[in-house]
């Protein structure tokens, strides 16, 4: 095969301006665009101008994500962009994509070519949508990352004629470029998704703002979440490590969707605890109501779980100060949550199990909420803490 800059010799010279035009647009504009549909837009329209007749393209590329395997940017002429996330299912086979022809170009590292009209419709689960859609030719080529993952790019025409010679010379000519862009885009989207999901999204934001250095520290006045599980350790004495596992998610399943519908931020998975704020303005009156709402709809979550074992989780409410820091020795550090008022929240919702009650809050977290109807419990001594606290129950 030809190098790249010898087949970008070979264009005529109104397709070898063409060419630079659509390198230059994915190596420039493209790979600072911050929207995938755009991008996708714009380098099949820049294609589609070059004289290629160009109906299809797509984007298929790896993800690292709890929900999701892989995501595909498709753009049709006359259409636009679109966009699909094809979801991860424990126990996949993954036979949908060994029928694929991303499966046969990833094996073989080389391009595929489709003369539709000659290609059984059994030779690859997108031929009969290919056919009925009127396509004739289609092109799908593998894309390898430098840190090992497998994407593709694809695409296809309806000319009766298909794509030529000249056309494939194209794609070669721009190819490089194209490969490059696809690299940058879905490397920036994994590393910001990655770190979303392991530390939370305020930690993952000012990790990339670049808090990395060991001492800084953050804060945020807010209405704070604790949820305990209770008695974990003897639920899950007898049970697999899958079975643990698969209660822990289901537990998480009924707190953490109502935390996040009220705009809270859920920070820490301390195994059975749950840490979450509601950040406040003002007083913070409306912080708190969130919080409060976010706990009675996840206690009722709780209570109408269906699977085995059955459970009970205890959560408490303070409103206070979080503070983000970054701990740990030499290059290997632990972004955090410390702070008394998140120890405070803790020693509360550990309470509840003591107290036999789903849902108490602090002194403080009684001042910020206003009006709302509460009961006292009365004044405890928690660990950690100088002077007792008083405790009402919600």
């Amino acid at each position: 095969m030809a190098a790249a800059s010898e087949i970008v010799a070979s264009l005529p010279p109104e397709q070898l301006v063409r060419a630079l035009e659509v390198n230059d647009y994915m190596l420039g504009e493209a790979r600072q665009a911050t929207d995938a549909d755009i991008v996708i837009s714009g380098m099949s329209e820049r294609i589609f101008a070059a004289g290629v007749p160009l109906d299809r393209s797509s984007s298929i590329v790896r993800l690292l994500h709890a929900e999701s395997v892989a995501s595909a940017r498709y753009w049709e002429r006359g259409i636009g962009a679109r966009h699909q996330t094809f979801p991860f299912r424990l126990g996949d086979s993954g036979e949908q994509y060994n029928r694929s022809p991303a499966a046969v170009v990833h094996q073989t590292r080389e391009w595929l070519t489709l003369w539709l009209p000659d290609t059984p419709d059994d030779a690859y689960n997108i031929v009969p949508e290919l056919k009925a859609d009127g396509y004739t030719h289609y092109l799908m080529m593998p894309v390898f990352t430098a840190e090992g993952m497998s994407n593709t790019f694809s695409f296809a025409t309806k000319a009766p004629e298909g794509f030529s010679d000249s056309d494939f010379a194209f794609f070669r000519a721009i190819f490089p470029a194209i490969a490059a862009c696809q690299e940058i885009l879905a490397t920036r989207r994994i590393l910001h998704e990655l770190v979303r999901m392991y530390v939370g999204n305020e930690p993952h934001k000012r990790i990339l703002s670049g808090d990395v250095h060991r001492g800084q520290v953050t804060r945020i006045r807010s209405a704070i979440l604790f949820a305990d599980m209770r008695e974990f350790t003897r639920l899950t004495a007898d049970l697999s490590a899958e079975a643990a596992t698969r209660l822990l998610n289901d537990y998480y399943d009924c707190i953490v969707p109502p935390v996040e519908e009220r705009g809270g931020e859920v920070l820490k998975f301390i195994a059975d605890g749950i840490l979450a704020i509601f950040r406040a303005e003002g007083e913070g009156g409306g912080a708190c109501r969130h919080a409060t709402e976010a706990a009675r709809a996840g206690l009722a979550n709780v209570a109408s779980y269906a699977g085995q074992p059955k459970f009970e989780v205890g959560i408490g409410l303070h409103f206070g100060e979080v503070a983000f820091g970054n701990v740990g020795s030499g290059a290997r550090l632990d972004y955090t949550v410390i702070g008394r008022d998140v120890n405070l929240a803790s020693r509360v919702a550990t309470l509840c199990g003591t107290l036999k009650m789903p849902l108490l809050a602090s002194s403080q977290f009684r001042a910020a909420i206003g009006d709302q109807p509460c009961r006292p419990v009365g004044a405890f001594e928690l660990k950690g803490l100088k002077r007792p606290e008083e405790i009402i129950a919600l």
